[in-house]
């Protein structure tokens, strides 16, 4: 009776120990749906490249036509020149080591005056976010600081500073400073407070709700001012170094301007736009870790 009964045992056990292995491995994600999933991402992107590039090209299509034909409907473009000899004016630059001294100068001050932006303005926009008296004490000066154009700065700034690099680079972290600042406060006061006082009755402490609470709360509306601030920056930037720089695409391209070299005005102004697409693009891909929780909440 024991060797049937242990037999019996065996016999019922196997079926569920082999129901269970099944349901573990149905639970799990097959290679091939991954692959298929995968594959469907890599079409998805390549489609949206496909989008932009061909937008791109229809732009371009449009100014060659437009500057080609020299149309006149308001806006004129006979004087306008086409892509083919913009290219070669950026052929032509590209063999020149001033061209790339220009761009080094302009990187170098960006560098400077962007990091600063970003280091005091998150720290005075966490501040002025968590104390009223922080807040009330500096956020009128930003107030009527904020809306001063880079351009009504340089003559101040030329007084303040012994060197016209200073000056540039003071500019520029004035032009980026304000967008950090505003969006990391936007930040910590969209913290949801039930999360602070469920943090509270866990008898967390205020560092530790700001560690774990507050901070990762703001950290989506940081990245975006770290994202806006540094378009600002090179805005101010370049009106820095038009009035006064030697150095810089700005006045790479306020130099054109003044010997009225049209090709070589466009080569600058395309620069800017591409090298502020690709610091603003790094801004992303740098600050992108930080929302790892974020897109994993989704």
């Amino acid at each position: 009776m024991a060797a049937v009964d242990e037999s019996a045992d065996i016999a019922i056990s196997a079926p569920a120990t082999t129901a269970e292995a099944e349901s573990s491995r149905s639970s799990r994600p097959d290679a091939g749906e991954e692959r298929s999933e995968w594959m469907a991402g890599l079409t998805m992107s390549v489609a949206r490249w496909v989008v932009r590039l061909s937008a791109l090209l229809a732009g371009l299509v449009c100014w060659h036509y437009a500057s080609s034909m020299g149309l006149t409907l308001y806006v004129r473009f006979e004087q306008i020149p086409g892509p083919l000899k913009v290219g070669e004016a950026l052929i032509n630059q590209l063999q020149h080591v001033a061209f790339y001294l220009h761009i080094g100068a302009s990187l170098r001050r960006i560098a400077i005056s962007y990091s600063l932006a970003a280091g005091i303005g998150i720290t005075l926009g966490l501040l002025m976010g968590r104390s009223r008296f922080i807040r009330d004490l500096i956020f009128p000066y930003v107030e009527i600081l904020r809306p001063i154009p880079g351009v009504a700065w340089i003559p101040l700034a030329i007084l303040l500073w012994p060197t016209e690099e200073g000056s540039i680079i003071y500019i520029t972290f004035l032009g980026a400073l304000f967008p950090v600042i505003l969006n990391t406060l936007h930040g910590v006061e969209q913290t949801p407070e039930v999360l602070v006082r469920a943090a509270q009755s866990l008898g967390a402490s205020r560092m530790c709700i700001f560690r774990h609470v507050v901070l990762p709360g703001a950290l989506p509306s940081i990245c975006t001012g770290l994202a806006i601030a540094m378009g600002v920056s090179w805005f101010s930037l370049l009106a820095g170094e038009i009035i006064s720089g030697q150095y810089g695409i700005g006045y790479f391209t306020w130099n054109a301007y003044s010997i009225i070299n049209p090709p070589d005005i466009i080569v600058g102004m395309l620069t800017i736009g591409l090298l502020g697409a690709a610091t603003t693009a790094l801004v992303h891909l740098i600050t992108r870790p930080a929302l790892a929780w974020q897109r994993k909440a989704r």
